[in-house]
């Protein structure tokens, strides 16, 4: 149990039902009556962000969760499978987890599955992740003066600008949070 006063950002706690994660808090002391604590959540499974403030005193249920690495094999239809990387035990996860995320997974990636009550609820992939590109269209001399970009299509299928002298076949480094190419690796 943990009290509204303990509150921290990135505690889990659940409510309501629902996996919530603190974003904000602020504890409030009126001049009269009992101290309160303003609260921002935001939903583990759906990200919706609320906000509910609660007297001091009042307690939750935190939440367990629990993180570990497993490795990306392949994808079939509508489940993803992966391999833990120490007993080999093998798991799907629907697309209903992985999303968005899967354009920037390739096979042997590791992956953060974040489970509760032994449950994946979640998937983390890394930051940057190095991929190739497959298709790209050539850049045009003198196209420069503006800091010129184009789209390039990489192995997992996702599109990203690119600037004009990277070309079919190289390896570029690609921040996942925000879709944009960092560098090219050698």
């Amino acid at each position: 149990m943990i009290s509204a006063t303990d509150f921290r950002s990135g505690v889990v706690i659940e409510l309501d039902g629902d996996l919530m994660q603190i974003v904000d808090f602020q504890h409030v002391k009126p001049g009269k009556g009992g101290a309160f604590v303003r609260t921002k959540f935001k939903n583990v499974l759906t990200g919706r962000v609320i906000e509910k403030t609660f007297r001091s005193g009042e307690k939750f249920e935190e939440a367990r969760l629990e993180q570990q690495v497993w490795q990306y094999l392949y994808h079939d239809g509508d489940l993803y499978h992966f391999m833990h990387k120490e007993s080999f035990e093998q798991m799907e996860v629907g697309d209903d987890i992985v999303g968005d995320k899967s354009k920037w997974i390739k096979e042997n990636t590791d992956a953060t599955l974040m489970f509760y009550k032994g449950t994946c609820i979640s998937l983390e992939i890394p930051f940057f992740v190095e991929l190739l590109i497959t298709q790209c269209d050539p850049g045009f001399q003198g196209d420069r003066a503006t800091g010129g970009s184009k789209p390039a299509t990489l192995e997992t299928g996702a599109v990203v600008q690119v600037p004009l002298f990277v070309q079919e076949g190289t390896v570029i480094k690609v921040d996942t949070r925000t879709a944009t190419y960092i560098e090219r690796v050698n």
